[in-house]
């Protein structure tokens, strides 16, 4: 056993959450080395920071994905790119990042110190910094291993119009790349079903897919299509818009793996989450140029334009290869809840 076990235990207690020794030490042998930077100072209650010219974009989000690690990725890295896309696809240059742990007690230390590398790696790929922080641990029982909740800051080109209020009717619709695959690979994870398969998640940040599209002049919205997949993005806009949304079934890139768990268990990926796609919706004379621009990408390479706004029409239609067509309803249960 290394000193660094030995220091800190093999499993996480309430007294790692006590102010004590115990919490200095998971602070600055277990965090701080895979979050340190010279922004970050474990003996601050608060940090100052200098901003780059423009407009300050800020969002917060919580993870509590089951289980903490799988397949393409884990608890860690998936807040990071969660918090950052949601800044990349408001316009937005994501530069820094406060973190809240939630840990539960009885957590192993080996997972904990795994997880918050894995975080550090995702904040240094994504290009932001790590400048404050909180720890709790909540008593055995009363948490899923861990929680994160995270808070981004980034910095927007004054004047950038992006948001449903600019789309129009004949606007098309693109995805960066096949959909559901965090949602079949977390899945898979938990082997609730008693199913095994190569299918990864796409967890990953977008930043490049968004800044391809924003000198765009018809770029009117962006989304990162999470928790409700493609079908609830584009139930989303067409209740902010009032105009109807058109999807071509064929024209939707899947992953083979991923469709056929969902035939096996009959699900809709429609609805399953993708953490490291981007829907975008363009003027249809800018969406060519979209698509080869994000085609030129190795994360937008199986990017496709997969639907229309439509004026006159209400709620959201799919096309079938066959030359029919169904509405597809709005999200109810969740049938794969806590995957991000």
């Amino acid at each position: 056993m290394s000193a660094f076990d030995e220091d800190l235990g093999d499993t996480v207690t309430l007294a790692h959450g006590n102010g004590g020794r115990l919490m200095r030490l998971l602070i600055t042998k277990l965090f701080a080395p895979h979050l340190g930077n010279p922004t970050l100072d474990t003996e601050a209650d608060s940090a100052c920071i200098s901003l780059p010219p423009g407009e300050l974009m800020v969002t917060t989000d919580g993870f509590t994905v089951q289980p903490l690690q799988f397949p393409g990725g884990d608890i860690g890295a998936l807040a990071i790119d969660g918090v950052v896309n949601d800044l990349a696809v408001a316009g937005a240059t994501p530069v820094y990042v406060t973190l809240a742990a939630f840990i539960e007690e009885g957590l192993e230390m080996a997972v904990l110190a795994s997880i918050v590398q894995s975080l550090g790696a995702a904040a240094k790929a994504a290009g932001v910094r790590v400048v404050a922080g909180d720890t709790k641990v909540l008593p055995r029982g009363q948490g899923g291993g861990l929680y994160l909740a995270l808070t981004g800051l980034g910095v927007r080109t004054p004047g950038c119009k992006l948001g449903m209020s600019q789309i129009k009717p004949g606007d098309k619709i693109l995805v960066s790349g096949t959909i559901g695959d965090h949602g079949i690979a977390v899945m898979l994870a938990r082997q609730a079903y008693g199913l095994r398969g190569d299918v990864v998640s796409d967890a990953a940040p977008v930043l490049p897919l968004t800044q391809a599209l924003l000198a765009m002049p018809g770029l009117r919205f962006m989304r990162d299509p999470t928790r409700g997949g493609l079908a609830t993005v584009a139930h989303e806009i067409a209740q902010a818009t009032g105009h109807g949304v058109s999807l071509e079934e064929a024209a939707i890139p899947v992953s083979p793996a991923s469709a056929s768990v969902c035939e096996i268990l009959g699900f809709d990926l429609l609805y399953l989450a993708s953490e490291g796609r981007v829907v975008a919706v363009l003027a249809p004379e800018d969406a060519p140029a979209a698509l080869v621009a994000w085609q030129a990408l190795e994360a937008g390479r199986n990017a496709a334009i997969i639907g229309t706004v439509e004026a006159n029409t209400r709620g959201v239609r799919l096309l079938t290869p066959i030359g029919g067509a169904r509405f597809l309803p709005e999200l109810e249960a969740d049938a794969l809840p806590r995957i991000c």
